[in-house]
């Protein structure tokens, strides 16, 4: 068994236990008590993972933020795997701001007039996007620079590139990865994933970073929500997708199986382990 798989099956562990519970009638938390076939696909997806999920209720809000720390812990152990594919010095977080990174770094400015002025928090409302995840790149020392041979002198060129750490008086990391974690999609919360993207999108000064979201929700047709169209974010990313899609296709409803099709053969749906791999572009 691969390294990236042992994780991925240990990952899943985590979530069953630390995020998922089973309400009355063995119906599963992530699924809509409201829909047969949401039940169904829960139910059919978590027995293909094969792990218990936790005894007891787990508050809303808890089982979110243990989603997170568990995603966020998987995402930092499977990229440092694969820094031979993209080096550098990298930082994790969860709940970062994003004016602690160079491009964004001008909001903190924008943000604290904001804060002070009743009148712009009517008008404009809050700049700061919180993703739930966040991943960080720093910029290069000049010793990291000339590691394979003279590249750069002391004083010399470049001077304004904030990816050479001796420009900047205080250095500041990249953004380079945005990752919004949805345990489920059954609310209007769920679509303020969009609006953060297009944000950071639009309040950048200089590249724009991955903008994923990451879910465990058991239906094709509310992942579709968020993975339809193009231009906010770059791609959906399911906790277990394999499992959903052969639970999916165990129902042998062939609407359900078109809308998970087409969202995977569109390059809008992909599993947890693709997410690190696609980080390293």
């Amino acid at each position: 068994m691969s390294s990236l798989t042992t994780l991925r099956t240990s990952y899943h562990q985590k979530i069953c236990s630390e995020a998922i519970f089973m309400k009355q009638d063995d119906v599963p938390s992530i699924a809509d008590v409201g829909s047969k076939l949401s039940v169904q696909l829960a139910q059919d997806m978590l027995q293909r993972i094969g792990f218990p999920v936790h005894e007891g209720k787990i508050n809303g809000q808890t089982a979110g933020k243990h989603f997170e720390d568990i995603t966020k812990e998987y995402l930092e152990t499977s990229f440092d795997m694969l820094q031979h594919l993209h080096p550098g010095k990298w930082v994790y977080s969860v709940q970062g701001h994003i004016s602690d990174f160079v491009q964004y770094a001008h909001l903190a400015t924008l943000t604290e007039l904001i804060r002070s002025s009743r009148e712009l928090r009517t008008t404009l409302g809050d700049y700061v996007v919180k993703p739930d995840i966040v991943i960080g790149k720093m910029p290069f020392s000049d010793a990291a620079i000339n590691k394979n041979g003279p590249v750069v002198a002391s004083e010399g060129l470049p001077k304004l590139t904030p990816a050479r750490e001796k420009n900047m008086p205080q250095p500041l990391p990249f953004l380079h990865a945005s990752i919004s974690c949805k345990l489920t999609l059954r609310s209007d919360r769920s679509q303020n994933a969009r609006t953060e993207g297009l944000n950071l999108i639009r309040n950048r000064k200089g590249h724009t970073p991955h903008i994923v979201i990451v879910t465990a929700e058991p239906m094709p047709t509310r992942i579709a929500s968020l993975a339809l169209g193009t231009g906010d974010i770059d791609c959906v990313y399911h906790f277990a997708l394999h499992e959903l899609r052969e639970a999916v296709h165990a129902t042998e409803n062939e609407a359900v199986i078109e809308s998970l099709e087409i969202m995977i053969e569109g390059n809008r749906l992909r599993d947890i382990a693709d997410l690190p791999f696609d980080l390293t572009i």
